[in-house]
């Protein structure tokens, strides 16, 4: 079983008990150690198959948040003696997939 969210303005298919790295939540939602994703785009309970379901939703708690490693940002124009370096850090929410819930029916993560 698994679904397609899209949070952040980026896809992620996620299964129960998957731990992924998403773009970081808004305040209110990361004070609350459980985050619920309502835009599913997609969900596949059996192999080969694939629906849009009328409602849905995947419910995770929040895990931990930080930032990535730094990606370095280097400008250099040749023979004008100009070089520009930046580096840049983007945060990141990480959460664990507790549940999924399609047209009232939750499939969890095996404990």
């Amino acid at each position: 079983m698994y679904a397609v969210i899209r949070t952040g303005g980026k896809q992620y298919r996620v299964a129960p008990g998957d731990v992924l790295k998403i773009e970081k939540l808004d305040a209110p939602e990361a004070d609350t150690q459980t985050v619920e994703f309502t835009d599913v785009l997609a969900v596949s309970g059996e192999p080969g198959t694939i629906l849009k379901p009328s409602r849905a939703t995947v419910t995770a708690e929040v895990v931990n948040e930080g930032r990535h490693a730094k990606i370095l940002v280097f400008h250099l124009k040749r023979k004008k003696q100009y070089k520009k370096m930046q580096g840049h850090r983007q945060a990141f929410t990480e959460v664990r997939i507790k549940s999924i819930e399609v047209d009232g029916v939750p499939f969890s993560a095996a404990v």
